[in-house]
């Protein structure tokens, strides 16, 4: 009996813990809903991040009451909840290392940065940001987000710039690839010239703030290589959350099946005293 006070009660504190991450989760999704100056990528990202927050707290507060107030149908749901959680977050996690175990991007001789390429990158990648439909939208949240306003306004000389760790989009979307023998003028400024390069990102790159690479071969290989790096590193947080999520399932199997147990033996209890008397 002293078990099932102890995982009822550490059941209860886990989805305690869980209920209040759930709030500034739902609240953040809210905010970028709400934002007036918001961009698109905010407000589509937005959806999402509301419907976590509202899973985590109906599944806390589900976990929260049965715990406490011993409720075993509110434990199955929990349990049930928790458990669909565990399979889709397992799944993900599989197919995030399967997507991302293709990729990386190529040194440059004499340049701090790298450069991409989309074929590097996996097959169902490719296809997705080669999408049109897709691209435009991602193209959007990149001129929303100004992804290139760091370079813009860098007053760098050319062997400074050609020093710098690029991030994978500035590298991609912010500058024309290193064969097309552009000179550098500063920001993400260049002067273009005639040249043989074969590559089409050389005609399709311009100096104007809100195009320059967005429509490059080379950008698109730059978000994949972010996607790569973004869902690489999600990935081993999933795991981290299997395996919690994998104790409180344990958790909650051990309280209901100690609720059981204490009602079972308070039904025997009061049969005993029906029959004494």
């Amino acid at each position: 009996m002293a078990c099932g006070r102890l995982s009822n009660n550490l059941l209860g504190i886990l989805n305690a813990i869980m209920f209040l991450l759930s709030v500034p989760v739902l609240g953040a999704g809210i905010w970028l809903r709400a934002r007036a100056d918001g961009t698109e990528c905010e407000r589509y990202l937005s959806a999402p991040v509301i419907a976590l927050g509202v899973i985590l707290m109906l599944v806390s507060l589900a976990g929260l009451v049965g715990a406490c107030c011993r409720v075993n149908c509110l434990l199955w749901f929990f349990l049930v909840a928790v458990f669909v959680l565990i399979f889709v977050l397992f799944a993900y996690t599989v197919f995030a290392f399967v997507v991302t175990n293709k990729g990386a991007g190529e040194a440059v001789s004499g340049r701090g940065y790298k450069e991409y390429k989309l074929g590097d990158y996996s097959n169902w990648l490719q296809k997705r940001v080669e999408n049109n439909k897709n691209w435009n939208k991602i193209r959007s949240c990149l001129q929303d987000s100004k992804a290139c306003k760091k370079l813009q306004e860098k007053t760098w000389t050319q062997d400074q710039f050609f020093r710098a760790d690029l991030s994978p989009l500035e590298s991609g979307c912010c500058k024309p690839p290193t064969s097309c023998n552009y000179t550098y003028v500063g920001g993400t400024n260049w002067t273009t010239a005639a040249t043989t390069s074969a590559d089409p990102d050389c005609k399709a790159w311009v100096n104007d703030g809100t195009a320059l690479c967005y429509g490059c071969q080379s950008c698109k290989a730059g978000v994949a290589a972010a996607i790569r790096r973004d869902w690489k590193r999600a990935a081993v947080v999933d795991i981290f959350c299997l395996v919690l999520m994998a104790i409180v399932f344990s958790v909650g199997c051990c309280a209901i099946r100690n609720n059981r147990r204490d009602n079972n033996n308070g039904y025997r209890g009061v049969w005993k005293q029906g029959g004494n008397a």
